[in-house]
């Protein structure tokens, strides 16, 4: 099952309208003041009336994307948002910045106050866009009556609520071991990890939650839905668990600003919401075309 030209047009178009309208037109809004700073909700540089004109503008974003990827807008529309927040957070500088400029145990704790919430405005901004892509579906054509959630409500609240376990665990130890750079032992958290690049973070984020979004759909039949809130999810069991002020004095007494407990703790926020909602969305539909591959081999 390959995707034909047109269908890759499609696609294209949807990530070019995320990255005109919110990578580069948006981008003064949330822009850092220095030019290698970190694209955060730290330090209050994005107003609230900021923060409501990017959300405008991912709702116009999915209401655009829908109609240019029709008929297939509710599939496709959803990668625009998406798309143009990877701009920020290639574009941004990174976690290692952050701590260097947060020197002290009570800087970083204030600092990880913020950042374990964080992932929730992103994700805010996701919604945004699925929104726009689902008021531009109810405009443009109706419910169909078959579109219902079959089985009991138990037994539906209990299949979401494993897909968001499984795909918090699978995501969080995925990053864990694919977002590597230098790592030293250290005789009393075990190993510490040097801040990674930006390539490795997108590597490792993204194929994290396309695995994650692979193992639900395929064991759970859940959607994509579950491994993007998951994102956020795994920044705030992150920054709970090795964020903790004890692990943060013995850093600071004796590792320098770059290096983390954790590997998880060295992606920012509007990174793992960025990087892990598309890799969800791409791991969902590798998830499709497998079985489809698998009932067509079968037959």
């Amino acid at each position: 099952m390959e995707l034909s030209w047109l269908m890759k047009l499609r696609i294209a178009a949807v990530v070019a309208t995320g990255v005109v309208l919110i990578g580069i037109f948006a981008w003064p809004l949330i822009s850092p003041p220095e030019p290698f700073g970190v694209v955060s909700l730290v330090g209050g540089t994005i107003s609230f009336g900021d923060s409501v004109i990017v959300m405008a503008l991912a709702f116009s974003s999915g209401l655009l994307a829908y109609f240019l990827a029709w008929p297939f807008g509710r599939q496709i529309g959803i990668l625009a948002v998406p798309a143009g927040l990877t701009i920020w957070a290639v574009r941004s500088g990174s976690m290692a910045s952050l701590m260097q400029l947060n020197p002290s145990v009570t800087q970083r704790q204030a600092l990880f106050a913020v950042l374990r919430w964080e992932p929730f405005f992103w994700l805010a901004v996701v919604a945004a866009g699925f929104l726009g892509v689902l008021t531009s579906q109810k405009i443009h054509s109706k419910p169909e009556p078959d579109a219902a959630e079959h089985g009991s409500k138990p037994n539906i609240y209990l299949n979401s609520a494993m897909a968001l376990a499984a795909s918090a665990l699978v995501a969080q130890f995925s990053v864990m071991l694919l977002a590597q750079d230098v790592r030293f032992l250290d005789g009393k958290l075990g190993s510490v990890v040097a801040q990674p690049a930006i390539g490795q973070l997108v590597f490792a984020v993204s194929v994290s939650f396309g695995l994650a979004a692979f193992i639900v759909k395929k064991f759970l039949n859940a959607g994509c839905i579950w491994p993007i809130i998951a994102a956020a999810l795994v920044t705030a069991f992150s920054v709970s668990t090795y964020g903790r002020q004890d692990i943060l004095l013995y850093l600071t007494q004796h590792w320098p600003g770059v290096f983390f407990s954790n590997a998880v703790l060295a992606v920012l926020p509007v990174q793992m919401v960025a990087f892990g909602t598309l890799g969800s969305i791409a791991g969902y539909w590798l998830a499709v075309r497998y079985d489809y591959w698998r009932q067509h081999e079968s037959g």
